[in-house]
């Protein structure tokens, strides 16, 4: 890759005279994607909010304490005929109540279980986007390049078709060629013209793709000289996927929470044991005719609760966990035929590439010598002008697809490395701070007061 995308910039320099000013370099570009890019920073956030399940997942564990306070008041009378008493009271009353689940089938246990797991594949979900995010990078930055050196190859093409109409002009001003060498000069100009435009266009959105993706405009892009390491043969890049693709971890894990939802749905079936306390106290005044009362009681006790028959809905999510057991087990099969798909997309299309810069290198050459060749005939009279234009456009043609072959090769080995599950920062070694998934899991998973956030 190193070769042809040197060669990619060296066509462009040689035509235009002039080479562009470094400014980022792709190692730069996708640093800034990292670190800034709103997809990415949006699954942290996703992440984040899986982690509060194990904090959930963990307040089964604890007791339940709950206060309450209530005040009334009574008025009005009370009696017949001569007797009358009025009633005017105030009440007040304080309750507090302790509640401690001992025993109720392992579902605790199991929801926490469930809750790490689909943490692990969060984070796996977090490593598929980083990586997907990274790769758009690079494509970005590979099309902007592309597209540049597209621009100035019509852009020189312009150039030349300009002095071939003057040339035609002069010729058949003194009677060389005919007005129909000269309406093909025009004619392949306005074309060339026209190419500029699209070429031009087509710039312009992968500038903006860019910008979406990396956080800024592009200016002065760095050709890159080498590329990722890449697997030495197609059974180690599958080797590598089966082990390391975050698709396939995820549904590894999500197939394990699942098994742990089987589990807590089973303990609904089960007794549930709770240790209990409550104090109450009440406190009544009023008028003369109704003395003032107090209660003071606390209460300690153990209670439990046998299910017998609640509709068949418990027995119901039993089943429904299987079922989804079940699925997410066919999720791993399908995660890893995915990934396998990939690996074998990615690396046929990363040689194709290889052998595409080979091709498009010896057409180059080739066109080169025929356009020289068909000049100094046409110059003699055994060639046309049509002849000249079309030798022009065929070694036009020829760098356009070059540059655009060796694009395809850098993106193809940055799609390969992404297919084996190492397109990440950590891998590339971007030279950011990486994103530690833990550190906001570790302050969360045990606390039980706050509602502060990062």
């Amino acid at each position: 890759m190193k070769k042809g995308i040197v060669s990619l910039l060296a066509v462009t320099t040689v035509l235009m005279g002039t080479g562009a000013v470094s400014a980022e370099s792709l190692e730069e570009a996708l640093a800034a994607a990292y670190e800034s890019n709103p997809q990415l920073m949006a699954q942290r956030a996703a992440l984040r909010a899986t982690d509060e399940g194990v904090s959930q997942a963990n307040s089964g564990f604890l007791p339940n304490l709950s206060g309450t306070y209530t005040y009334s008041e009574r008025k009005g009378t009370q009696g017949s005929g001569s007797v009358v008493d009025t009633i005017d009271t105030q009440s007040d009353t304080y309750q507090l109540s302790l509640s401690q689940n001992l025993f109720n089938g392992f579902q605790d246990r199991h929801a926490l279980r469930g809750a790490k797991n689909s943490v692990m594949a969060g984070r796996a979900q977090l490593q598929s986007v980083e990586q997907q995010v990274l790769l758009d990078a690079v494509t970005a930055y590979m099309n902007v390049l592309r597209d540049e050196a597209v621009v100035d190859l019509n852009k020189n093409n312009v150039q030349v078709l300009e002095r071939q109409l003057q040339a035609s002009q002069d010729r058949f001003r003194v009677g060389e060629v005919t007005r129909t060498d000269v309406a093909q000069s025009e004619a392949r100009l306005e074309g060339a013209k026209s190419s500029l435009l699209t070429a031009e266009a087509t710039l312009a959105a992968s500038r903006a793709q860019y910008r979406r993706v990396v956080g800024h405009t592009p200016a002065g892009l760095d050709t890159p000289t080498g590329q990722p390491a890449l697997p030495a043969s197609l059974d180690e890049a599958i080797e590598i996927a089966m082990e390391m693709s975050p698709g396939v971890i995820a549904a590894r894990y999500n197939e394990k929470a699942a098994n742990e939802s089987v589990k807590q749905a089973r303990g609904a079936l089960l007794p549930s044991v709770d240790a209990f306390a409550r104090w109450d106290k009440s406190t009544t005044d009023g008028n003369a005719a109704f003395t003032l009362s107090q209660s003071d009681e606390t209460r300690i006790g153990v209670q439990v609760s046998v299910p017998i028959f609640q509709g068949g809905a418990r027995y119901s999510s039993v089943r429904r966990a299987k079922q989804t057991r079940s699925q997410r087990l066919m999720d791993i099969r399908q995660a890893e035929r995915v990934a396998q798909e990939n690996v074998f997309v990615a690396w046929d299309q990363y040689r194709a590439a290889v052998g595409q810069i080979k091709s498009t290198e010896a057409q180059v050459r080739a066109s080169e010598i025929a356009l020289e060749g068909v000049r100094q005939e046409a110059y003699v009279g055994s060639r046309t002008t049509l002849d000249v234009l079309n030798a022009e456009q065929e070694l036009l043609n020829a760098r356009v697809a070059l540059v655009r072959a060796q694009r395809d090769e850098a993106v193809t080995a940055y799609s390969l490395v992404s297919a084996v599950g190492k397109l990440t920062a950590k891998d590339l070694r971007l030279g950011v701070a990486a994103y530690n998934p833990e550190r906001y899991y570790d302050k969360v998973d045990t606390k039980f007061i706050g509602t502060d956030i990062e």
